[in-house]
Parts: structure tokens; C-alpha cells; sequence
């Protein structure tokens, strides 16, 4: 079986798939660089009709979602949107493109792929208001936990930070596949506390008011409660179901609403996304391990490492 594209000089070239498909079975990395040649081959092709980079730059959400959107047109498989975060002069963008999570690069102006930046210098990548961003190097930052919900031991040695949204299906994976091992693990042992912040994105209608939700559900200590209700139940986001959960969960209702209604949280909700766009926090979720920073729904394994690692020192 063969698949055809167009090079840039309109020819056709022929991919042998079949050929291939054990080995991209054994390597998912070929299957990233299939991808990526597809995408430079139509950038090609459909680039030299428009301008060069304009110097504008899009957000880094817009920019996530553009890639997402170009590389599903191609009908080569199905590509969904784990993070997008801005490192120096580029965007980071990792994508679950079946089933494997590969990171791509695209310009500031969300109008040119690039496959493998190589840093030419100690300070390539980095920008003073990225929070020290760097390719290729481990984050880490000093979060200020503050007021935010704590679950767990609040002596414990290890502090998670989580910068999430409540309507992210990325987020919604971390709760549903990864979070049980880690409050297994760690939070129930007291290794461990988990510390949430929002981080609402604007293109998410509901993720905004399910945040004040869980906030004006703290005020009657049932903060997690509404949580673990809103992850649960990610498809049905909506105030009328925000007020119907929150009897469920045994609020009195009368007071949540009014403080729902009211908007009691929204500055705090938009003071938590503030302050993780500060730290360098572009797309969710994002954690802080003792500040060390991981992106997007890792798996446990992840998470694991560098917990033993702090919990080692």
C-alpha cells in the first residue's frame, strides 16, 4: 500500500506504508517524523503563496490548536493537544498523535513548523519573562502555594503543584489514570501533598465557573468533593449541573448559589491563572514537584521519578 504526497515542486512521491509499518510499530518516533515531513512538505507547498513571519506572535493555545488542526487535515492519523508552552523564540508543542505524546516546535506567529531546534548558546531559549525557560533543561521554579486547596499532609516532603482546568481533557486523563497511583503512593502515606491552582483556558467556556464552583464548595469544606465532581463528569460542565452537584455533595445549597451567582471567587480564580502564566505556565496542566516542572498528562512513571528523587534528598 502505497500513500501519495505532493512535493514542493508539485511532483508526486510515493511512501511505501506497508513496508514500514513494523518498524513504526517498534520506533514511534518514525511515526513523528512522517508526521513532521508530511507538515514541511504542505508547508512548502501552501508558504510560499503567503508572506514570511510577520513578527506577530499568537497565543501559545492558538498556535497548539493550529498544529493539532494541520496535522489531523492530513488524514495520516488522529493528533490531540497535551500542552503548548513558549520557550525563547519558539513554542513547544506536545501532541498525543496515536496514542504516542511527541513534542513539535512552531514559530511565535504560528506559521512554520521546526522539527529539532538546536540551542546555540547556554542562554538559547530562555526570555526574562518565560520564567527561565530552556530547551532542553529542566524547569524549576519557586511556587508560592499560598491559600490554595491543599490535599494531604501539610508537613509532607514533596509538594505537587498543580496549574489545571476543569473542562481540559488532558486534565480530565490526569485525574481518571494517574492521580489514584499518586494518592496512593505518596498523598496517602503523607510522602506527599497535592496543591491546585486554576488555570482556566479561554477557550474553554465552562472551565471558568467550574473553578469558582469548586472554590464557593471550599467555603463549606467540600472543596475536593466538588472537584473530584467536575473531573468526573468533564461532559456535562454547566451551572445548573454546578448547583445540582453541590446538594449532591450535601452543600446547602441556597449559599452556594448565591456565592456562584455572584461571582464571589472569579478575581481569585483569575489571580491563580495569572500567576501561573508568571511562572511560565502556558497549557494544562502543568505541575511543580518541588518546582521542578512537568507538562501535560504524564504518566505515573513520570510523576514517580522525580518524587523518589526528592523524597531521596
Amino acid at each position: 500500500m502505497t500513500e501519495k504526497e505532493g512535493k514542493s515542486s508539485g511532483e508526486a512521491i510515493e511512501i511505501p506504508i506497508g513496508k514500514y509499518a513494523a518498524r513504526i510499530r517498534n520506533n514511534p518516533w518514525i511515526v513523528s517524523t512522517i508526521v513532521l515531513a508530511l507538515a514541511l512538505i504542505l508547508i512548502l507547498i501552501f508558504g510560499r503563496s503567503g508572506s514570511s513571519a510577520t513578527g506577530y506572535s499568537v497565543s501559545s493555545g492558538d498556535a497548539g490548536e493550529n498544529l493539532v488542526g494541520f496535522i489531523n487535515a492530513q488524514g495520516t492519523g488522529e493528533a490531540k493537544l497535551i500542552s503548548s508552552e513558549r520557550e525563547g523564540a519558539l513554542y513547544k508543542v506536545t501532541v498525543d498523535y496515536n496514542g504516542q505524546e511527541i513534542p513539535v516546535y512552531t514559530t511565535l506567529d504560528g506559521k512554520y513548523l521546526i522539527s529539532n531546534p538546536i540551542p546555540l548558546s547556554e542562554d538559547a531559549g530562555s526570555s526574562g519573562s518565560d520564567a527561565g525557560a530552556t530547551s532542553g533543561r529542566e524547569r524549576v521554579a519557586e511556587v508560592e502555594v499560598g491559600d490554595s486547596p491543599v490535599k494531604g499532609d501539610a508537613n509532607a516532603k514533596v509538594t505537587i503543584v498543580e496549574f489545571s482546568d476543569y473542562q481540559c481533557p488532558f486534565c480530565g486523563r490526569f485525574f481518571q489514570d494517574t492521580l489514584p497511583s499518586i494518592k496512593k503512593e505518596y498523598i496517602e502515606t503523607g510522602k506527599a501533598k497535592l496543591v491546585y491552582k486554576d488555570f482556566p483556558l479561554s477557550f474553554h467556556e465552562n472551565a471558568q465557573k467550574a473553578a469558582e464552583a469548586a472554590r464557593c464548595a471550599g467555603e463549606q469544606s467540600k472543596y475536593w468533593e466538588m472537584h473530584d465532581k467536575l473531573f468526573g463528569n468533564q461532559e456535562s460542565l454547566g451551572e445548573s449541573n454546578y448547583k445540582k452537584w453541590a446538594r449532591e455533595i450535601g452543600l446547602n445549597g441556597e449559599k452556594f448559589d448565591d456565592c456562584l451567582s455572584t461571582g464571589k471567587h472569579a478575581q481569585e480564580v483569575k489571580d491563580d491563572a495569572s500567576y501561573g502564566a508568571q511562572l511560565g505556565v502556558s497549557g494544562t496542566p502543568a505541575f511543580y514537584i518541588n518546582g521542578r516542572e512537568l507538562v501535560g498528562a504524564q504518566p505515573f512513571s513520570a510523576f514517580k521519578k522525580i518524587i523518589d528523587e526528592e523524597l531521596a534528598k
